[in-house]
């Protein structure tokens, strides 16, 4: 399944048109120019043509044109009429023709490439107000590279087939442009697999990619930068967690110590990454047809390993707070808030930043328990490739939820890849130079 992100046909990116005193600045030379000559000319002519000579005037009279000098465009106003205007030779500025347009200053353009367990996905993207980017290129496709892995400890072939041949797309998108800077990563299917460095060895030679495989803190910190302006100004504390395919990161933010930081990856005062995602928890509990007993089960087997994590408790004193929430970046989440809304077909715009209440997302849980298979693939938010997983995915999230109970959910269709290129853009300077 190929899935090309929102945005990615914004080939305009860092362009604009003409500006008002640009497109002014011819008319205003010739105006100057022919001024004297036809207020001689109108002292010639006859009764109607002076009537029509002094209603041109009054047309004129007061208007701003612009002239350009060196540094920029300069408001002149036009002379009244018992001010005789002066020829053109008489103007200090040179012809408007003379001084040469600067150039638009080229935007930098950064990406960011996530091989993950179950997608590979690229952003291509250029920087706009601070904090912010443009994204001008995309690629998302699921690629399964997981799987098999719980089972065997190695890459299987097929998967790592479908792999290059996505990352092969990839590497053309970024050899077709001029990037500043690039930061391409590898997660937890080839952290863990016996044979990850191999493979990576071979998409360098085959696609002509040099990927790093990332540790699990930067993983869980990269997730943190990706979703900074979806924490508002106003809250205490976020357990943001990401479920991936083959792990899940987790990472509890407190702001409610010191001045709030640009980077909400500095409020972070515990982590962890369960060694669990969905491919992983699919394949050991069953994705096709899930029970309500295996979905407990399912349940249960995160919850023990969350008991584990001692951080876990480092929220406690926000966890009442109204200001306290849960904020989830994952296919899981976003299939949920998807079928929230009953979209007929998934729309990114409408998901990313929505707020669901604790009843909206025990109603979307409880929904895709009681379908089969099936109905999973029939949903447009849910579709063939996500009908075994989605169900591994809420189970993660309910052990999530029974550790750091909130009223209020926020989803994030957004990830590590951007939080790559927020990253990347503010160590280069990009929003400081623009």
């Amino acid at each position: 399944m190929e899935d090309h992100d929102t945005g990615a046909g914004a080939s305009a990116v860092g362009m604009s048109g003409a500006s008002p005193t640009e497109s002014a600045g011819p008319s205003a030379g010739r105006f100057s120019r022919r001024a004297g000559a036809h207020a001689r000319h109108a002292d010639n002519q006859g009764e109607n043509q002076k009537g029509k000579t002094r209603k041109r005037r009054k047309r004129r009279r007061g208007r701003k044109v612009f002239a350009r000098d060196e540094n920029g465009a300069i408001p002149l106003s036009v002379p009244a009429a018992s001010h005789p205007p002066q020829p053109a030779a008489a103007m200090p500025q040179p012809p408007v023709s003379s001084v040469p347009r600067r150039p638009q200053q080229e935007l930098p353009v950064f990406a960011a490439l996530d091989l993950g367990t179950n997608n590979c996905r690229l952003l291509v993207a250029v920087p706009g107000r601070h904090g912010q980017f443009r994204v001008i290129d995309a690629f998302s496709r699921i690629v399964r590279l997981g799987e098999g892995l719980s089972a065997s400890g190695r890459l299987g072939q097929a998967a790592m087939d479908r792999a290059v041949e996505a990352l092969k797309i990839c590497g053309e998108k970024l050899r077709n442009r001029k990037i500043r800077k690039a930061r391409l990563i590898a997660t937890e299917a080839c952290r863990s697999a016996e044979n990850g460095v191999e493979f990576l060895e071979r998409v360098q030679r085959e696609a002509g990619l040099k990927l790093e495989i990332i540790d699990r803190q930067t993983e869980a910190r990269l997730a943190v930068s990706g979703c900074g302006s979806l924490v508002e100004r106003d809250t205490r504390g976020v357990v943001l967690f990401d479920i991936g395919g083959g792990s899940s990161e987790i990472a509890l933010i407190d702001l409610t110590r010191g001045q709030r930081s640009p980077r909400l990856a500095n409020h972070i005062v515990s982590w962890t990454s369960l060694p669990v995602g969905v491919v992983s928890l699919a394949e050991r509990f069953g994705g096709r047809t899930v029970t309500r007993e295996t979905f407990t089960a399912m349940v249960d087997d995160v919850a023990v390993r969350l008991k584990a994590f001692d951080g876990r408790d480092r929220l406690a004193h926000v966890l009442a707070s109204p200001q306290f929430h849960l904020l989830g970046t994952s296919g899981t989440v976003t299939t949920l808030a998807g079928v929230h809304l009953d979209l007929e077909r998934y729309d990114r715009r409408r998901v990313d930043g929505l707020w669901m209440d604790r009843q909206s997302v025990d109603r979307m849980v409880e929904k895709l328990i009681g379908w089969d298979f099936q109905q999973r693939v029939a949903n447009p938010c849910i579709g063939a490739d996500r009908a075994d997983l989605v169900l591994a995915g809420c189970a993660i999230l309910e052990a999530i939820r029974g550790v750091w109970p909130s009223e209020r959910l926020r989803v994030a269709d957004r990830g590590l890849r951007e939080g790559i290129l927020s990253e990347l853009m503010a160590d280069d300077g990009a929003w400081r130079r623009a």
